[in-house]
């Protein structure tokens, strides 16, 4: 690379929407390539948005700081999106309703085992309390895990690439899982992976179907509220 090109990198990746158009780029490709092999779990256009950007960042020799100035308005739209979620959920109001029992069952049931899931990782590999106190949340959408990390002494950036990697993994593992244990209910599917990969399995719900992603929309705000409050309690456990 000659000095010029030097230079002319170091003009645009200095610039916040340089990182921003590439993030978006980067993602829009991954989606499109998502759709040629229909929607196939393996091909998670988070996931491989991810590691192209991190291949991008290291290779560059790019600061993360440097990167989320310029990609912050996108983690800014979290907020707005997650609220967006109402509206299939106000449309599907009457089928909601309706599951009322069951959801508040799963609800219980599903984040108390992501919480004590932590717990016990953290117990058989003796973990260090500050990383076993970040991870507490990890099943919740991310600012609302990293806003709970922080009030109970976690790290709040460890928080979000758990909860990042979280997402990941559930929105990936989901379908083939389900499918193995021949759950078909879309009320069912939705709700469980939304409580375990908030939005990112949530998001990957709506591509299967939209009673799906609604459900998935409604396990993943529900299981916010119910984790800022377990989270706590679990802390008290660790003597964190």
């Amino acid at each position: 690379m000659t000095a010029a090109d030097n230079g002319l990198w170091s003009h645009l990746s200095g610039g916040a929407l340089f990182w921003l158009t590439l993030t978006l780029v980067v993602y829009t490709v991954a989606d499109r390539l998502s759709l040629l092999v229909r929607r196939n779990p393996l091909a998670n256009p988070v996931l491989h948005s991810v590691w192209v950007i991190g291949v991008i960042l290291v290779l560059s020799g790019t600061p993360y700081e440097t990167y989320f100035n310029g990609a912050y308005f996108i983690h800014f739209l979290l907020g707005p999106a997650t609220v967006a979620l109402a509206l299939p959920l106000y449309e599907n109001r009457r089928i909601v309703l309706r599951s009322l029992v069951p959801i508040v069952a799963a609800l219980v049931v599903g984040s108390c085992a992501t919480i004590g899931s932590v717990l016990v990782c953290g117990m058989v590999f003796d973990l260090p309390a500050m990383i076993t106190i970040s991870a507490l949340p990890k099943s919740a959408t991310s600012g609302v895990a990293m806003g709970i990390s922080q009030s109970v002494g976690g790290d709040a950036s460890l928080t979000a690439i758990i909860v990042v990697a979280t997402g990941i993994a559930g929105a990936v593992m989901a379908t083939p899982l389900l499918n193995l244990l021949r759950i078909e209910d879309r009320r069912a599917r939705g709700f469980a992976v939304g409580l375990a990969a908030h939005g990112v399995g949530t998001a990957r719900a709506f591509q299967v179907h939209p009673l799906t992603g609604t459900f998935a929309g409604v396990a993943m705000s529900l299981n916010g509220l119910l984790t800022a409050v377990l989270v706590p309690l679990a802390v008290t456990l660790i003597g964190g």
